[in-house]
């Protein structure tokens, strides 16, 4: 696929000029610990134990490739790749590799292209189920940026790919290494699916200038930006009230005192509320970091008594 419009300019030289840092820069690398924390949730919760036995190292070092720089390159090429006359548009984007001349839509292309067959190649490793996974996940990001269908422009559906991708299929992909995906709690889905609901509506806020000029209708371009606020702020609230009653319930373990989720529960949500009131990427990262507390807690609970 292409973008609409290669004719060169001044910013977009004839010849490639790509290297390793814009390609690095493509991939997103402060994203790559987002779903890497997900399947380290989801392989916990499935064994018991924070490291992989040594039988399963080589799947979970495939695992931990796949989710990191391959997924994301293929994900992030084809959104720059389609995303041009928005990102020319946004200040925040000006210095994207596509957006300087320092990447062409050819090495995007290509970029997109290799990444998903060493996706593929090294999810072989890790099995027939995270194989298949791993094509869901390719498939869901062309869908997502590529037209005709572009998700990416569908107003909820945005949000329901992005949170299902990193919600679910991420914790899933951890958990599928060590047990078979239909013994996942569905109370898992949930909560993940509130979580990353939470933290991707802000993101629609970020660049809904730039998309409603460029005629992108995202979430934030049709329902505003404090509607998205407050669907946010509730999709993250429910998911720290289900959160914090499983555990005074003992649903996944047993124990005398859950003080710091307790704690941490309305802490949470304030600062999801003032943090994303104008939302960035760096304050996005906090608010996701924030979370990683009680969720530490929780699973060094449940490797304890796993």
């Amino acid at each position: 696929m292409s973008i609409a419009v290669e004719v060169p300019t001044r910013n977009t030289p004839h010849r490639s000029t790509a290297g390793r840092w814009p390609v690095l820069r493509l991939t997103r690398p402060w994203f790559w610990p987002l779903s890497w924390a997900g399947a380290l949730f989801g392989a916990v919760v499935a064994t018991g134990d924070w490291l992989p036995a040594r039988g399963s190292v080589p799947a979970t070092a495939a695992a931990v490739l796949v989710l990191g720089p391959l997924v994301w390159a293929w994900v992030f090429a084809l959104n720059d790749l389609h995303d041009l006359p928005s990102d020319r548009r946004n200040p925040r984007k000006a210095t994207a590799p596509l957006v300087t001349g320092q990447l062409t839509p050819a090495d995007l292309r290509r970029c997109a292209r290799w990444s998903a067959i060493a996706a593929v190649a090294a999810a072989t490793v890790a099995g027939p189920t995270f194989l298949a996974g791993t094509a869901a996940v390719l498939l869901l990001g062309w869908l997502y940026s590529v037209p005709p269908v572009r998700l990416k422009t569908r107003p909820g559906v945005d949000v329901a790919v992005n949170a299902v991708v990193v919600g679910v299929l991420g914790p899933l992909a951890g958990w599928s290494l060590h047990r078979p995906v239909l013994d996942y709690p569905p109370v898992l889905v949930a909560l993940g699916l509130l979580l990353a609901a939470a933290l991707y509506l802000p993101t629609t806020v970020i660049d809904h200038v730039a998309d409603r000029e460029a005629g992108y209708t995202t979430t934030a371009v049709r329902w505003s930006a404090s509607t998205c606020y407050r669907a946010g702020l509730t999709s993250w609230a429910a998911a720290n009230a289900l959160w914090l009653t499983c555990c005074h319930l003992d649903v996944f373990v047993e124990r005398d005192s859950w003080l710091v989720q307790t704690i941490a529960a309305p802490l949470l949500v304030a600062v999801y509320a003032v943090l994303t009131r104008r939302p960035s990427i760096p304050r996005l990262a906090v608010v996701a970091t924030a979370f990683a507390v009680p969720a530490t807690d929780f699973l060094l609970a449940y490797s304890s008594t796993g």
